[in-house]
């Protein structure tokens, strides 16, 4: 078999052939970004991600020994939106997602995993939450949208789609009013400073995160502004402080024996990134979560349809 040269992998995520929704894990697009306070961009995030993915296909994964070849995995395309509309859009995007195995989801803004959430507790009740990001997104509104990217937490928490009690978020450093933040820990949120992550070690917060969520159904939503802007400036609310990639890694590969059933990755915007490290970092961690995944098949602790 001739393995083409790098740039040459097909567009796909991981170059990835298969494309039908029966698959046990799709990857999907959400080119979505009405929902943005600041800048806005991320609705080219998806193809950015997918074609940064092209440096990820190799071989095997060199802690967990997986290739993500070998894996059930289909790339659907992107979703549908309603131009110009967010509460449609959104609900467009939980019909797409409903009916999904296992979803791995390349955004698009923040707001994308409201409908995400919904469409997985629709089978599953609620969830535990592992968060990466500079903000809590815990706001009533954002600048008086409803809907807007740094409210989604605070909407999903208000429907129940999640456990707040199994929910903890990593990496938060934004400004924000204390009354944000003494809601969210009320709700019984987990708030993870950066620079606890800096001063404790990736370690010590990979333990905290796998005690919080313990044996319930978990979801993982990426933020890529979780890393500092030197990791990742390709993003539309950058906030100083963050993690670097390496850290970010180190703690995805220790989250083994969490039960995931859903993923995304967010507010990659790549016309602000520098030679497409944004877009890689965005993929590594698509990627990392595959392996993560694959890892917890081939140990008979998860099984795929």
């Amino acid at each position: 078999m001739t393995v083409p040269a790098t740039y040459a992998v097909a567009p796909t995520f991981l170059g990835i052939e298969r494309r039908d929704r029966a698959a046990a894990i799709s990857i999907a697009g959400i080119p979505f970004d009405i929902g943005t306070s600041n800048r806005s961009g991320t609705r080219f995030g998806p193809a950015a991600i997918r074609q940064a993915s092209r440096m990820l296909v190799d071989g095997a994964h060199p802690v967990h020994w997986i290739d993500p070849a070998a894996l059930p995995l289909a790339d659907i395309g992107d979703f549908d939106l309603a131009l110009g509309d967010i509460p449609a859009s959104l609900a467009r995007i939980e019909e797409a997602a409903h009916g999904l195995s296992h979803l791995v989801a390349l955004g698009g803004d923040h707001g994308v995993t409201l409908p995400l959430l919904r469409a997985i507790a629709r089978r599953r009740g609620p969830l535990a939450l592992v968060h990466f990001d500079a903000h809590v997104d815990t706001w009533p509104d954002t600048f008086g949208q409803r809907y807007g990217h740094g409210s989604v937490f605070y909407n999903a928490i208000e429907e129940g789609l999640l456990d707040p009690r199994r929910t903890i978020q990593v990496g938060i450093r934004s400004p924000m009013g204390r009354d944000i933040f003494d809601w969210t820990i009320a709700r019984g949120v987990t708030i993870v400073p950066a620079m606890e992550i800096h001063e404790t070690g990736p370690a010590a917060v990979a333990a905290r995160i796998r005690d919080t969520v313990g044996n319930a159904p978990a979801y993982l939503s990426f933020d890529i502004d979780a890393l500092d802007p030197a990791c990742a400036p390709g993003t539309g609310t950058p906030e100083i402080g963050g993690l670097s990639s390496w850290q970010a890694q180190a703690m995805l590969r220790r989250l083994e024996g969490i039960t995931f059933v859903g993923c995304d990755i967010v507010e990659v915007a790549p016309a602000y990134d520098v030679s497409e490290i944004t877009a890689l970092a965005g993929a590594t961690v698509a990627w990392e979560y595959v392996c993560l995944l694959g890892r917890a098949v081939a140990d008979g602790r998860m099984r795929l349809p």
